[in-house]
This record gives C-alpha cells, structure tokens and sequence, in this order.
C-alpha cells in the first residue's frame, strides 16, 4: 500500500512546487516575442553620413515585423552636424523605430545639454527624426544657469533654443511669445 502512494504523492508535490514556480512576468512575455535580444547593446544613428546620435541600452528587444526596438535603462548622446556632442538622454526604457528613426523615452527622462548643463526633467519624451524635434505631452521641468520653468506638454528644436509650451510657469532668462 505505501509503494502505491508514492507516485501520487510525489506528482502531487512537483504539481505544487511548479505552481508555486516565477510567474510569467511582461518581460519575458517581451524577451519570449522578441525577433532578438541584445545585450549591451550600441548603435549609430546617421543622417546622410552624418552621426546624429549614439543609442545604448543594457537590453534591446528587436520585433522585425514593426521594426522597433524596445530598450531599457536607456543612454542616448546627441551629435549636432559637425559631429559635436550636443546632449545626452537617459530614461528607464524607450523605443527606437529603426526605420524612421523616431525614438521615445519613458520613466525618469533626464536630458542635459552640454553647453551649459541645461537639465530638463520629464516622464516621457519623444523625438522625430523627420521633423528634428522633441515633443512630450506630461509635466516637465528645466533648469539652466539663468532659468527654471515648469509646465506640461512641450515641442522644440534638440538644443531646445526654440520651445513651444502649455501652462508655462518659471523664474529668469528671456521668454519670446509667439505672434
């Protein structure tokens, strides 16, 4: 009788100990979907020849389909057109549509020029490649040596000289209204 029960008990215990297993988590749903999956990735963003930017990311999911990447802990430099650092990005994750060039940060957007160490602080961000602008639709702050604004929602040029926003408050520097 006992060698008999021993099957049952043991199919039982190793039902439990798979149930009580890591459960499927959204990345390794991604990691599971992924056409590729690079770590420590790298890579150069150009425009007719030229650096416009250098994307790294500790992982990097690649869906061939949507020619996308999705990163995560995110570090974007920024080269102006003679191949000059002009600011740096770092956010929690991001996208990097390949094809277009579009790329978007999520969580802790932190991005800082490096003229004169301008920091602007947002939760998400987005960049189009064709239109060479930044855009965001959430809260974000800037400081720079002579200002420190706040508002929600912005678009403006990389070096962020020309920035349209909404619900604009701050201290310092010169503000040009729009005609």
């Amino acid at each position: 009788m006992r060698l008999s029960l021993l099957p049952g008990l043991c199919s039982l215990l190793l039902g439990v100990a798979c149930k009580s297993g890591t459960p499927v988590t959204a990345t390794q749903a991604v990691l599971d979907s992924a056409d590729q999956v690079l770590l420590g990735m790298s890579h150069y963003v150009t425009e007719s020849g030229v650096l416009r930017a250098r994307v790294r990311a500790d992982t990097a999911y690649f869906f061939s389909n949507s020619q996308r990447a999705e990163l995560r802990n995110v570090h974007v430099t920024f080269y102006d057109v003679a191949g000059k650092a002009t600011s740096t990005l770092t956010s929690k994750e991001g996208t990097h549509h390949w094809r277009t060039g579009d790329m978007e940060a999520r969580g802790n957007v932190i991005l800082i020029r490096n003229s004169d160490g301008a920091t602007l602080r947002t939760e998400a961000m987005s960049y189009s490649q064709a239109r060479n602008d930044v855009t965001s639709d959430v809260a974000f702050t800037f400081d720079s040596p002579t200002q420190h604004l706040r508002g929600v929602g912005f678009t403006s040029d990389p070096q962020f000289r020309n920035v349209k926003t909404k619900n604009l408050t701050g201290t310092g520097g010169q503000l040009v209204l729009p005609r």
